[in-house]
């Protein structure tokens, strides 16, 4: 079924880009509006937000990631980068300023628009569950999750976590006697199926295991298929 009333913004330089996105997003029903640098997207952005965010990372005055930041200063609004560099450091610098998932050039415009179909599923997905009655807390090692609040504290400290680190964690917790696949966490966290590629599920998991270094409990990798939690005593290392 097509969506009607989602909202989308795209920024970026190249006229042909802004015109077949625009184009294939329009043709799934979406409303799009196309802008030639982020500056302009992030004013009418403050004006009146939108359901996702597309973001060219080299453009004239201030580049996506510098529009990233800025937006999340306020918003959670889904961010996608796009760029012509195929730079992992251009990759991990756009997760780690909260984009949720990044784009190569070239790139096909069908996948592009199968990620954004994703996204809005993951966050609906997301809906429903808050609809339903809460679980109550999530605990492992010196983690917990208080799912009412949505607060995670380690300790006696509370963590900031972006949305898909949080929804992460708590997949992780959920299911904190297996090891879960990447498949498995990019279809239930981020609505992905398994002919989406992305490495977003560990580039998330890179970034998580920074703000829990200090934390009992480590994210294990389990070589060629997944992740697992385990608490710091039981690990080799």
């Amino acid at each position: 079924m097509k969506s009607t009333t989602k909202t989308i913004y795209i920024a970026d330089d190249e006229e042909n880009i802004r015109t077949v996105v625009k184009s294939f997003l329009e043709s799934e029903g979406y409303v799009v509006t196309a802008f030639e640098d982020g500056e302009k997207l992030l004013e009418t952005f403050r004006q009146q937000p939108c359901d996702l965010v597309i973001l060219d990372i080299m453009m004239p005055g201030a580049d996506g990631f510098s529009i990233c930041s800025q937006i999340r200063q306020f918003s959670t609004v889904p961010i996608i980068m796009l760029t012509a560099r195929d730079s992992d450091l251009d990759y991990v610098t756009g997760i780690n300023l909260g984009s949720d998932d990044y784009f190569t050039k070239p790139f096909s415009a069908i996948s592009l628009v199968m990620r954004v179909k994703a996204i809005f599923r993951r966050i609906e997905f997301d809906q429903g569950v808050q609809e339903k009655p809460s679980e109550g807390v999530l605990t492992y090692g010196d983690i917990t999750i208080n799912c009412n609040s949505k607060l995670v504290t380690m300790g006696d400290r509370q963590l900031d976590l972006t949305p898909n680190e949080y929804n992460l964690l708590c997949y992780l917790m959920e299911h904190q006697e297996r090891a879960v696949s990447r498949n498995e966490l990019l279809d239930k966290v981020w609505g992905y199926d398994s002919i989406v590629e992305t490495r977003a599920a560990d580039d998330t998991v890179r970034r998580l295991r920074k703000k829990i270094a200090d934390s009992r409990v480590v994210i294990d990798t389990v070589w060629g298929f997944g992740f697992r939690l385990k608490e710091r005593e039981d690990c080799d290392d």
